[in-house]
């Protein structure tokens, strides 16, 4: 399997995440990506190829444009108005507020731009989202002119990245980016399949009324977990979009066997709805010792993941998400890659 990955990705190196009432450093850190680039290389997965570089038309075929702008100038006009700390929001337009006229001042965009006050702005972070998105692009134009499955070792991650809005250390949706980019490329219908611990709400907002994605998400039960307000079961879609989002929250502790079962049933609906292309938001953060996830699977359990994912016998991308047990990340990402490979191999 073709591996995409850029040094690019580092230049992002945050030293602020607020955590349970703490300025922490972040948990996505640059050590994940390279951790996982090493275990790619130990186990002879394949190449290890640079990104090409696609430009930002199709960052903007998903986000919004003053968005865009924004994360694009954020961090040199914070530093032009005498900041010397991380862009953090402090302030949101809430309920009772209003959010249809966007401040002039930094800090009142940055609270219309930030869901959260997890994710700092720093140097280098929009050439590492940009990289990231190149990466993802890559691995999708690959497996579009071979059919083979690639991988894109992206970092930023991107699930939690909406149409205009960052959080949960996400700037652009790299799924979402390279999902489009398979439809612009003639494919009828992409299914994004988000295993990822924490629900990938951005990726929801942007396919939410539309038909030609079908989105599934395998995550924590936003009542108790991050991001807490979107991910619930109801939300199913709207407008044409209507029964092509698909959610599947479960409670904390949850282990691989309930969990399986809502897997084969998301492969169940890509199978009926027709899907020719599979973007895989490839969180390993359901690790059962990861820091700030709750779920309970296994560094074996993630390989018969991969094997699961197999069966669908799709063209497959796989695009690095969240994963915070930074001793296993490498392992449990490359497992589900190894595990798909043999399956796919067998069949």
């Amino acid at each position: 399997m073709l591996t995409f990955y850029s040094d690019q990705t580092l230049r992002r190196r945050a030293r602020t995440e607020l955590d349970s009432g703490r300025l922490v450093v972040p948990y996505e850190s640059p050590e994940r990506v390279e951790l996982v680039l090493k275990r790619v290389r130990e186990v002879g997965l394949g190449e290890v190829r640079e990104p090409g570089s696609f430009g930002l038309a199709p960052v903007l075929a998903v986000h919004d444009r003053g968005y865009v702008d924004f994360i694009a100038g954020c961090w040199d006009e914070w530093q032009a108005v005498g900041r010397t700390g991380e862009a953090i929001a402090w302030i949101w337009p809430t309920r009772r507020l209003r959010d249809d006229v966007i401040p002039e001042h930094i800090d009142g965009r940055l609270g219309h731009y930030a869901q959260s006050a997890d994710t700092s702005i720093c140097a280098g972070t929009f050439e590492a989202a940009t990289a990231s998105k190149d990466i993802a692009l890559s691995a999708m134009a690959h497996t579009l002119a071979t059919g083979e499955p690639s991988f894109g070792l992206c970092r930023p991650p991107g699930h939690h990245a909406a149409s205009d809005q960052f959080g949960g250390y996400c700037f652009f949706n790299n799924a979402a980016i390279a999902a489009q980019h398979a439809l612009d490329q003639g494919a009828a219908r992409v299914a994004v399949l988000d295993v990822d611990f924490h629900h990938g709400n951005g990726t929801q907002e942007i396919f939410y009324a539309r038909d030609d994605v079908l989105f599934a998400s395998l995550h924590g039960d936003p009542r108790s977990c991050f991001p807490y307000f979107l991910g619930h079961a109801d939300e199913t879609g709207c407008g044409r979009g209507q029964g092509y989002n698909l959610n599947y929250p479960m409670a904390p502790g949850t282990a691989f066997d309930a969990w399986s079962r809502a897997l084969d049933d998301a492969l169940g609906r890509i199978r009926a709805a027709g899907c020719e292309v599979l973007v895989v938001s490839l969180g390993v953060d359901a690790f059962e010792h990861d820091p700030i996830s709750a779920f309970k699977l296994t560094s074996d359990d993630f390989t018969e993941l991969g094997r699961r994912l197999a069966t669908l016998g799709l063209p497959t991308t796989f695009l690095l998400e969240g994963g915070y047990a930074v001793a296993a990340i490498g392992i449990n990402a490359v497992n589900v890659l190894s595990g798909f490979e043999a399956a796919s191999r067998e069949a």
